[in-house]
């Protein structure tokens, strides 16, 4: 019998239970404040749906036996997105949706291939193709800046929201020959160096790369510099006036915003404003949010929408602030404690009666011989206090 749960699993005691409960109820009363409804995607879902038209790698996928290819979510916008476009179809837009759960992936260990839970709650925003895109971005960003404000996120975290585009990333790479564009993009999106150096480019535009990967920091230079490299678009204004919007409200809380072009969430889902919110931790940089627009796969499924949205890391956030801050204190429990068998009945109907009040009860098992012995138990169970019966024969 095995006595250790699998590799990347892992066994969460009821304090962290209890921290990621209260996590996701803070999340939850914040969407709902917003006009968001939940929706509860399946876990298992076919593997064309979780691939997402190619945006997800299926390596990454956790394969379920079945008769037909099934595998677990690694996230869970492709299943809303579905939803969304088929049974959620004739409902009026914007279609506001949000939904808590484990997500699971294979990922890569220094033994191989392992598996991966995660806790997720996030939101969907599903338009009617025809709004505004800076209304939607906008109602993302602040949002999100709400629920950190829910979640006691301030300065004192570091907070960093990460904001990259990826019509102006695909715009730079417009730029290189076509057969070096994939690798190009995969070298700028992991800031690798090394890659970008061995490329089969002019010198020219290799530099040229070199200071793009090295474009990110504070808004206005970053969209000066590329005002420079791409002329005026439709694209940098709008993101110009949506982070110029965003900005106020983001220093009023502590949040610095940093501009990449460069920058890609991990999974491809995303065409159009992407986001990550990375917070200092006690170690290393923690990422506790990340999103974005994803139009093109609204479409896959049918749809004539727009989408974009987020998903926050609940464990992330709770190690990050910490479990003993993220769990109230629970009401304080009683104990009913017994002298003698005769005592059984009695006990067991003041268990009741205090249920019946509203108070947290438990009952101990084993006779107990003093009222000093119960309270003695019912510091080791972490009560607050006993009650014993005696004499009830």
């Amino acid at each position: 019998m095995a006595l250790q749960p699998a590799a990347g699993a892992r066994d969460l005691n009821p304090r962290e239970v209890e921290a990621n409960r209260w996590l996701c109820e803070q999340l939850a009363g914040v969407y709902r404040m917003w006009g968001y409804a939940e929706v509860s995607p399946p876990a298992v879902e076919r593997l064309e749906t979780l691939e997402a038209g190619g945006s997800i790698n299926d390596r990454e996928l956790v394969r379920v036996a079945a008769a037909e290819p099934l595998g677990l979510r690694p996230e869970m916008t492709a299943s809303i997105a579905r939803a969304a476009c088929t049974r959620l179809g004739q409902r009026p837009r914007p279609l506001r949706l949000w939904s808590a759960g484990s997500v699971f992936r294979t990922v890569e260990g220094e033994t191989g291939p392992r598996f991966e839970e995660r806790l997720q709650s996030g939101v969907e925003l599903l338009g009617d193709g025809s709004s505004e895109p800076g209304a939607g971005d906008g109602e993302l960003l602040l949002l999100l800046l709400a629920c950190l404000r829910q979640l006691g996120i301030n300065a004192a975290h570091r907070p960093v929201l990460l904001v990259g585009h990826h019509a102006v990333l695909t715009t730079l790479l417009g730029q290189v020959p076509e057969p070096q564009r994939l690798a190009t993009r995969r070298a700028l999106i992991q800031y690798d160096l090394l890659a970008l150096a061995q490329l089969d480019l002019p010198g020219h535009q290799r530099l040229a790369l070199q200071g793009l990967m090295r474009l990110r920091g504070d808004v206005e230079p970053v969209l000066y510099q590329l005002e420079q490299l791409l002329g005026p678009t439709p694209v940098l204004d709008q993101l110009a006036h949506t982070l110029k919007r965003l900005g106020p409200a983001a220093a009023r809380q502590g949040v610095t915003l940093q501009l990449d072009p460069s920058f890609q969430p991990h999974f491809d889902l995303y065409d159009g404003l992407v986001l990550k919110l990375v917070c200092r931790g006690a170690e290393a940089p923690v990422a506790i949010a990340s999103g974005g627009r994803y139009d093109a796969l609204v479409s896959r499924f049918g749809g004539a929408a727009t989408g974009l949205g987020f998903g926050v890391d609940v464990e992330a956030v709770r190690e990050l602030l910490g479990t003993d801050a993220t769990a109230p204190e629970p009401q304080g429990r009683v104990l009913v404690a017994w002298a003698t068998a005769a005592d059984l009945g009695p006990a067991l109907d003041l268990l009741e009666q205090l249920h019946g009040a509203g108070q947290a009860a438990e009952l101990h098992h084993q006779p107990c011989g003093s009222a000093t012995e119960a309270e003695a138990i019912a510091r080791q169970r972490l009560c607050r206090e006993a009650r014993w019966i005696q004499g009830s024969a």
